[in-house]
């Protein structure tokens, strides 16, 4: 992992901790957490550098108590996976209502969800990522975002990351540079840029609005190469981790080289 985040150039990192796609997994061993931390620090990556995201399955806003607590659990494991590894930051998905609750009593399950698991570990960052508005997803709008985080009680041990293309399509048009800075303003009002730990660039296939989460390379889609070009010089965001997630790997090496070209300029 190392040694390709190298060869590609990138100064951060994404990854998982486990099969994302599995409630189950190995724990981890020491000694593997002692030669993950070795590693890291030879590639000169620290915490700060790397953003971990949590399993695909985990739905803390779950209407269902017992369901939800299988959720809990596998939370409370990834933040102790990331602690483990010598890391701080956790991302994850707010959650669903499946339809069976209104969304702001689902919306409250998740910051309770949130405040047990973070009083159940030490040290890890619950960082909750914005979504495309899918379905009965929670989280596509940055004032659900703030009803999350103003019920949590553990604030010190919250941030966000926000995901371009979830934005777009959840409807706040990042086609120009004056689209991304109202949102990064509102988010400011609302949540406190101090508080944005990461940001996942990827651009969109589909028009703004659409609710469909489906990435495309940097400057082939809908929101085009003004969008990144002013996040990677905008000194509000050169202390977080910008994570590539998108879909031709052929291309990740000359996106990361347009991005730290135009972080560096």
């Amino acid at each position: 992992m190392f040694d390709q985040a190298q060869e590609l150039g990138c100064n951060a990192l994404g990854m998982f901790t486990k099969n994302q796609r599995q409630w189950k997994a190995k724990p981890i061993e020491e000694e593997q957490a002692r030669l993950f931390r070795s590693k890291a620090s030879e590639a000169g990556f620290t915490a700060s550098q790397i953003l971990v995201h949590d399993s695909y399955l985990i739905n803390l806003g779950h209407p269902d108590a017992q369901k939800r607590a299988v959720s809990l659990e596998a939370f409370v494991d990834e933040l102790e996976r990331v602690r483990q590894l010598g890391l701080t930051l956790l991302n994850f998905h707010p959650g669903s209502h499946l339809g069976l609750a209104d969304p702001d009593e689902s919306l409250l399950l998740v910051s309770q969800s949130i405040d047990e698991a973070l009083g159940r570990t030490e040290g890890t960052i619950a960082v909750i990522e914005n979504t495309a508005g899918q379905g009965t997803n929670l989280g596509s709008t940055l004032e659900q975002l703030a009803v999350i985080y103003e019920r949590c009680r553990t604030k010190d041990r919250v941030g966000f990351c926000l995901d371009t293309c979830h934005l777009h399509a959840a409807g706040y048009d990042l086609s120009t540079v004056e689209g991304l800075e109202r949102v990064l303003s509102r988010f400011d009002e609302l949540l406190g840029l101090e508080n944005l730990r990461g940001m996942h660039l990827n651009d969109a296939k589909a028009e703004a609005g659409s609710h469909l989460d489906r990435h495309a390379s940097l400057g082939e889609g809908t929101i085009g190469w003004a969008c990144f070009d002013a996040i990677a010089t905008d000194p509000r965001l050169c202390n977080i981790p910008l994570i590539l997630e998108t879909v031709d790997r052929e291309k990740w090496k000359a996106e990361v080289a347009r991005i730290r070209r135009a972080e560096l300029s």
